[in-house]
């Protein structure tokens, strides 16, 4: 039987909630882990309409991007409207997770999908999200007490290494120590002493460093253990917000939006690009969603034209007047939705037995459009 938790398990692997900004709200909004699922739907926002499909589907899961429940909150009474939807869904057995800023930061992520889509090849992300900072730990110890030293620090929380636990380097080696002339426990005072013992390393987080210490000040048979902390230089990922890719042929930002208006779903926004009509585009940045913030990222990566939502006039203005790079401003749902066919291939792939759908209902607030 598949339960919540295991779906649960797949979309945190593959979208980590530690790669989520602070201000974000992700994760498990309703349900119960120890369920049974068997039907998962995945969409962009989790509307009134796309409810309606996932109880309509019998669905056990509803799978979205976009937090139904982003700022803090004092009700979800079922006479307001995000309390109904919740009500509704809990009634129905259908669970409600989200992956919100950690799927855009995450390898791939969304904006993989929307490069995809667009027939890019990705070369790196727009805005890089450094690697997470880690503790290597070098612990002299007795060899009669390596084993019990080193269960102390994996059981504090060192060890860990990807999809790996109880990670360590263990090197003989051979200690030396003189006594003082007072106060030793060990040896005799004035005389050189050699035990046999391991030099041990293992990394750890920095927010377990006093925990682990603890366990090594517990562990260890010596009063002053001899050991050493060096933290890892932070380091570029290719982990981050947006991407940026080539073409496979440089092509015209007419053609190139003619493009991108192809590939993405058809909203009332449509897609509209700013820079000269004739100018060559071969690298492109993209960021699924409002990308703003990073149009000096994408002018900094040399990129000929950026793809990305919710575009202003007077930063559109300014950033072509400095000679960035072309912009092409779609729909936000549209640079997001080819983020579901991804999610849900993960899961399918991780999780077989599952039925899964991607939901097609147009969740764009914008439904008319109109020229002159």
């Amino acid at each position: 039987m598949t339960t919540l938790a295991d779906l649960i398990a797949v979309l945190d692997a593959a979208y980590p909630p530690a790669l989520a900004e602070s201000w974000d709200s992700v994760g498990l909004v309703c349900g119960d882990p120890a369920e049974e699922s068997t039907r998962v739907l995945f969409a962009v926002d989790a509307t009134a309409a796309v409810v309606d499909e996932a109880i309509d589907w019998r669905a056990q899961a509803l799978v979205v991007h976009h937090p139904l429940l982003l700022r803090g909150v004092d009700t979800v009474a079922a006479n307001t409207p995000k309390g109904a939807l919740l009500h509704r869904l809990i009634r129905s057995g259908c669970a409600l997770f989200t992956a919100h800023t950690n799927a855009d930061s995450a390898d791939p992520g969304v904006s993989d999908a929307l490069a995809a889509a667009l027939g890019l090849t990705v070369t790196g992300p727009l805005d890089a999200k450094p690697e997470s900072a880690v503790d290597n730990w070098v612990v002299q110890v007795p060899r009669t007490h390596t084993d019990a030293v080193l269960a102390a620090l994996f059981a504090a929380g060192a060890g860990g290494g990807g999809n790996y636990r109880d990670c360590a380097l263990r090197v003989p080696a051979t200690g030396q120590f003189r006594p003082a002339e007072a106060g030793a426990v060990h040896g005799s005072p004035g005389e050189l002493q050699r035990v046999e013992e391991d030099r041990l390393e293992v990394v750890a987080p920095p927010s377990a460093r006093s925990a682990v210490l603890a366990a090594l000040l517990t562990a260890h048979p010596s009063a002053e253990p001899a050991y050493h902390i060096t933290e890892r230089a932070v380091l570029p990922s290719s982990r981050g917000i947006g991407r940026i890719g080539t073409l496979p042929e440089p092509e015209s930002l007419r053609a190139f939006t003619n493009r991108v208006a192809s590939a993405l779903p058809s909203t009332a926004w449509g897609v509209r690009s700013a820079g000269d009509p004739d100018r060559t585009v071969y690298t492109v940045a993209v960021c699924g969603g409002a990308g703003d913030s990073y149009l000096n990222a994408a002018t900094r990566l040399g990129a000929d034209a950026y793809v990305t939502a919710d575009l202003r006039h007077h930063p559109v203005d300014e950033h072509l007047r400095k000679g960035g790079p072309a912009l092409v401003d779609a729909a936000h749902w549209a640079t997001e939705f080819p983020w579901c066919a991804q999610a849900e291939s993960l899961v399918r792939s991780a999780l077989p037995g599952l039925e899964t759908r991607v939901s097609t209902l147009r969740t764009d607030p914008w439904t008319v459009s109109a020229s002159g």
